[in-house]
């Protein structure tokens, strides 16, 4: 058995990034079968138990994780092409305060916050930002196996092998996609249940058997779930919530699929289609304000 460098190991057990586990080495606060480990790119077995002492325990816990309920017209990461980042929408005024009462608003937890994971522009529901890099690697790392759930209005005619094909067998850029969990709603809302993230995938899959998608709302990231937060509103990571672990059964998916699809849907929309660009007016969305775009 071959040794690799702990920082990778550490990476790859989720305990931290590898930038985090080099300064937590760097500090002395990394032990190897209870041994601290103070030499940058030291090697391990695979086999070996690696801890973490409480001095990078606390660094991490001081890391907030921010639950948005990113609305339509807002991009995930970066502005482009005129666009804000979602992140401008976490300010005190957007605090959510219902359900468990977390800590107060503090400007030191925007440093270095970033999205884990994206959802695109015309899309609504659920996003991570994160401090934590731990949090990212679990939601977006290579081996990421946290699934994500989204309710999705569609228009069209599905074929008779549409919903087959939805779930498995199609491919996108000259790649299969892996399984996913695909099924009917109502007579207009689908429900997919994904392990991967492709760039619009969704709205690629959905084009691929003849349907269009008009409104698309991710509702759940592993255990977490957006509940009743508020579109535009913010709230932090509670220390009992975890991405990763068991989910709990969900509803067995419908037998049939419709022939065509009336307008009606469960989940009110957001908007439609891209937003003007920024130098025009947006509609603001009710309840929500808007904070400064970082620097």
């Amino acid at each position: 058995m071959e040794k690799v460098r702990i920082s990778k190991l550490m990476s790859e057990r989720g305990l931290c990034s590898r930038r985090e586990a080099d300064g937590y080495i760097e500090r002395g606060w990394v032990k190897v079968d209870g041994v601290v480990v103070s030499e940058l790119g030291a090697r391990v077995f695979p086999s070996q138990a690696i801890t973490l002492e409480r001095g990078a325990q606390a660094q991490q816990a001081a890391r907030m994780t921010v639950l948005l309920h990113k609305p339509v017209g807002y991009v995930s990461g970066q502005a482009e092409d005129g666009y804000e980042p979602a992140v401008v929408l976490v300010t005190p005024q957007n605090q959510w305060r219902g359900g468990a009462a977390g800590p107060a608003f503090d400007r030191a937890h925007l440093r270095g916050l970033a999205p884990a994971g994206r959802l695109d522009i015309d899309s609504t529901g659920l996003l991570v930002l994160t401090q934590n890099g731990a949090v990212a690697r679990t939601l977006i790392g290579e081996d990421s196996d946290v699934d994500k759930e989204y309710l999705v209005r569609v228009q069209g005619k599905l074929g008779a092998d549409g919903l087959a094909l939805l779930n498995h067998g199609l491919t996108l850029d000259g790649r299969a996609l892996r399984p996913a969990q695909v099924s009917w709603q109502n007579d207009d809302q689908l429900r997919f249940v994904l392990r991967e993230g492709r760039k619009r995938q969704i709205r690629r899959m959905c084009e691929l058997v003849g349907l269009k998608v008009i409104g698309l709302k991710r509702v759940r990231i592993g255990n977490v779930v957006l509940g009743d937060l508020p579109v535009g509103q913010w709230r932090y990571l509670r220390p009992d919530e975890k991405f990763d672990g068991p989910v709990a059964a969900r509803p067995a998916p419908r037998p049939r699929a419709p022939a065509s699809s009336p307008p009606a849907a469960p989940f009110k929309r957001e908007g439609a289609g891209r937003p003007a660009a920024r130098t025009a007016p947006r509609r603001p969305v009710a309840g929500v304000r808007r904070g400064p775009a970082k620097d």
